[in-house]
């Protein structure tokens, strides 16, 4: 194929993701992993699964970012989750290092790719990559909004007994506790969902989608989601691969828009050849804009802390 992506990280995010962008062949893709072994053994059988679900992909497993040499888009999974007894400070450094380091190796052998962030505490991660690669800012883009729309869109269908596909939903700000889902942008066939759903169910919903993540880490026990976050990721690659200049929910660095400035939010975005290509300006109330200042100034805090540890 012309198109090459490299993921790093080959835990269940990372090596789900190669899965679904071989199975879309959007383009040839390395896996890269520090385990020695591990992603030589997941690219090998993704090629194995080939010949059943007829794509014929290129794909490499490595432990060194020579084979990632000329990729088109990187995408970031590596990191560390929060284990009991780690502060979310502890986590941010721990994987403020792991992200720095990567981009470092990432940057050497791709010095023109799009970088797609997936790694968490998602919209400071971004701030590293951005940070440590000088890239502009259309060329550095957090996965957080359309894995936490797609959450929404879940319990929206759910709750109305209609198909996902005739949902939409909007979410911005940072991923995570602080996140804010728009009702008054969010419908079912057109029609605005707060016509449809009491508020009280609405509001049961929407920290159901602030909790989703959490939500799952309790029942897996061991693990956490991987399914819908490789999903988010797969979609952005085809909307730059393909140059689609789709809508979509990311995280983007924004000078001034949403009055927002020098940070990463989630905010809708033409995304295409070439990274983003605009943000999308919506109008806001003034509770869904101070509820987004709300989520700014939590990604800030998280900035400080990096910039204060010399991360930034």
């Amino acid at each position: 194929m012309e198109k090459k992506v490299t993921v790093v990280g080959a835990g269940h995010v990372g090596a789900t993701t190669a899965q679904r962008i071989a199975e879309q062949e959007l383009a040839d893709v390395v896996l890269l992993d520090i385990v020695e072994g591990m992603p030589k053994g997941k690219a090998l059988d993704l090629l194995e699964a080939g010949p059943v679900e007829n794509y014929d992909t290129q794909i490499i497993g490595t432990n060194g970012y020579e084979a990632t040499e000329g990729s088109d888009v990187v995408i970031i999974t590596a990191g560390l989750p929060r284990k009991p007894g780690m502060s979310r400070d502890d986590l941010l450094l721990k994987n403020a290092a792991i992200v720095r380091s990567v981009t470092e190796g990432i940057v050497r052998e791709s010095p023109q790719c799009i970088i797609i962030v997936v790694s968490n505490p998602l919209d400071a991660m971004c701030h590293v990559v951005k940070w440590v690669s000088g890239f502009p800012r259309q060329r550095v883009i957090g996965m957080a909004g359309i894995l936490d729309s797609a959450r929404f869109r879940t319990f929206i269908s759910m709750e109305l007994s209609v198909s996902v596909d005739s949902t939409h939903a909007f979410v911005l700000g940072g991923h995570g506790d602080t996140m804010v889902p728009l009702p008054r942008y969010s419908t079912v066939a057109g029609v605005p969902i707060t016509e449809l759903i009491s508020s009280e169910r609405l509001n049961s919903i929407i920290q159901r989608t602030r909790d989703g993540g959490a939500e799952i880490v309790k029942l897996l026990k061991t693990g956490s989601a991987f399914y819908a976050p490789s999903a988010g990721v797969a979609e952005m690659v085809k909307a730059v691969i393909k140059d689609q200049r789709k809508i979509l929910p990311c995280a983007a660095y924004l000078e001034g828009e949403y009055g927002v400035n020098d940070l990463f939010v989630g905010v809708p975005v033409k995304l295409g050849a070439g990274g983003i290509q605009e943000i999308f300006q919506i109008s806001l109330t003034t509770d869904e804009q101070l509820a987004l200042q709300r989520s700014a100034s939590s990604v800030q805090s998280l900035k400080d802390t990096l910039k204060k540890n010399g991360y930034l």
